[in-house]
C-alpha cells in the first residue's frame, strides 16, 4: 500500500528538543489521520540536528465513502426548525426517515483522496508544532524552531502539492553540511531516502547514532587500556548534537587530577559534552576525555583532539584556582555564616539544621556498618 514520505529540514535543532518533536509529530500526524478516518499500518518519527522525519507505512489511496447520519427535528416540531435541517443536510422531507418520532437525515459522503488529506494535516502541523520555543526569519510569520529551510513531502512516489507560507513541498533533501555532496537529491520512498541519507553522511535514527558513539568511544578506549564513564543522559546528547556523529580521544593535563573527581566531570560533561575516562588498572579518572566530532577528519581527528584540550584546560585551570582557594579558607567561614540564614520560622537557623544532620548521622551510622565519628 502508499507510503507517506514527509522531512522538515531547518538550521539546527536544540538536542534537548529533539525526542520531545520526534513524539509530537508522531501524535500529532497519528490524531489528524485517525480523526479522518485514514487507516495505516506503522508511523514512524525521527530526529536530528536539522530535521524532523514521518514516515507512515499503509496508507490507502482515498478516504472509504461512507453514509453519515444526521438527527434532526422532532416530527412534531415547526416547520422553521425542519426547514432549517433540510438546507443544511441538502435533502429533501422526502429523503429523510423517521424513527421514534424524530427525522433522521443520510447523507452520502465520497472519500476525498489522499494528498488532499495530507497537504492539509502538514500546513496545520507545521504551523501548531509546540515547540518550547520558537521563532521567526526573515518576512516569514512562520515559527519554528530554527528557520525552516524545506519541506520534502512524498505519497506513494509522488510530490503532494502543498505551500506553507510559500514554501512549497518537494522531493529533494540535503545531506551533511561538510561531509556530503552539497547538492540536493531526490528521494520518493523511505528506503531510498534513508539509504541516500547515510551516503551522504546523515544517521537518521538517534538510536543508531548513540549505538555509533557507544561503540566506537569504547573501541578507542579499549586500545588504550582505559575505560569510558557510562552517561546514558550525555550521550542522548550528542547524539543530537551530530549527524555523523565521530568519537575521538582527547588527552588533558595529569596534574588536573588533583582535583575532585566530580569537579573533572562537571567540566567536561556541562560545559564541554565531553565523555570522562577512567584507567582499567586503577579505576580512577585517566588524563583523557573523549569528544564527539561531526565530521571524520583527514588526520584522524588528532586537530579536533587538540584543540579540545586546550578549551578543557582553560575550564579546569578555573576549577582548580577556585578549589584550591576554598580549601585554603576552609568550611568553617561558610559554616559560621549559617548562623545567619533561617531555615524555618519553627525550626531554627541551617547551622541548627546542621548540628541536627550531624547527630542523626552519627545515631544512624552503625545500624548501616559505617563509623559513626566518620559519618559525624
Amino acid at each position: 500500500m502508499p507510503q507517506l514520505l514527509l522531512e522538515l529540514l531547518s538550521e539546527e535543532i536544540p538536542a534537548r528538543m529533539q525526542p520531545g518533536a520526534a513524539r509530537d509529530l508522531e501524535r500529532m500526524a497519528r490524531e489528524r489521520l485517525t480523526a479522518a478516518e485514514l487507516a495505516f499500518e506503522r508511523i514512524r518519527a525521527f530526529a536530528g540536528p536539522r530535521r524532523l522525519t514521518l514516515v507512515v507505512d499503509g496508507l490507502p489511496a482515498a478516504q472509504a465513502d461512507r453514509v453519515e447520519e444526521r438527527k434532526g427535528p422532532r416530527t412534531n416540531a415547526p416547520e422553521a426548525a425542519l426547514a432549517g435541517f433540510l438546507r443544511s443536510t441538502g435533502l429533501t422531507r422526502e429523503q429523510l426517515t423517521e424513527r421514534d418520532g424524530v427525522w433522521f437525515a443520510s447523507i452520502a459522503r465520497t472519500g476525498r483522496p489522499t494528498p488532499e488529506i495530507i497537504a492539509e494535516m502538514v500546513e496545520a502541523i507545521v504551523r501548531g508544532f509546540p515547540w518550547p520555543k520558537s521563532m521567526t526569519s526573515g518576512r516569514s510569520t512562520l515559527r519554528w524552531v530554527r528557520p525552516l529551510q524545506r519541506i520534502l513531502c512524498v505519497f506513494d512516489g509522488q510530490v503532494v502539492p502543498l505551500d506553507v507560507d510559500g514554501m512549497e513541498a518537494g522531493d529533494f533533501t540535503e545531506g551533511h553540511r561538510v561531509m556530503g555532496d552539497p547538492s540536493p537529491f531526490r528521494a520518493q520512498s523511505f528506503d531510498q531516502y534513508r539509504d541516500a541519507l547515510a551516503v551522504h553522511y546523515v544517521m537518521l535514527d538517534a538510536e543508531e547514532r548513540m549505538e555509533r558513539i557507544a561503540m566506537r568511544a569504547g573501541r578507542l578506549c579499549r586500545d588504550r587500556d582505559l575505560d569510558l564513564v557510562d552517561d546514558e543522559g550525555l550521550l542522548e546528547e550528542v547524539a543530537g548534537l551530530a549527524e555523523w556523529p565521530t568519537p575521538i580521544l582527547g588527552s588533558m593535563d595529569p596534574s588536573f587530577l588533583t582535583l575532585p573527581p566530580e569537579v573533572i566531570r562537571t567540566s567536561m560533561r556541562t560545559h564541554q559534552r565531553y565523555f570522562a575516562v577512567r584507567s582499567r588498572s586503577t579505576g580512577q579518572l585517566a588524563p583523557n576525555f573523549v569528544v564527539v566530532a561531526n565530521i571524520e577528519a583527514a588526520d584522524g581527528g588528532a586537530l579536533v583532539a587538540a584543540g579540545n584540550a586546550r578549551v578543557l584546560s582553560a575550564r579546569l585551570s578555573d576549577a582548580k584556582f577556585f578549589w584550591e582557594e576554598d580549601q585554603r579558607a576552609g568550611f568553617a567561614p561558610w559554616l559560621e555564616k549559617l548562623n545567619g540564614v533561617t531555615f524555618h520560622a519553627r525550626l531554627g537557623t541551617m547551622a541548627e539544621r546542621v548540628a541536627r544532620l550531624e547527630a542523626l548521622a552519627e545515631a544512624i551510622a552503625p545500624a548501616v556498618g559505617a563509623d559513626p565519628k566518620r559519618a559525624r
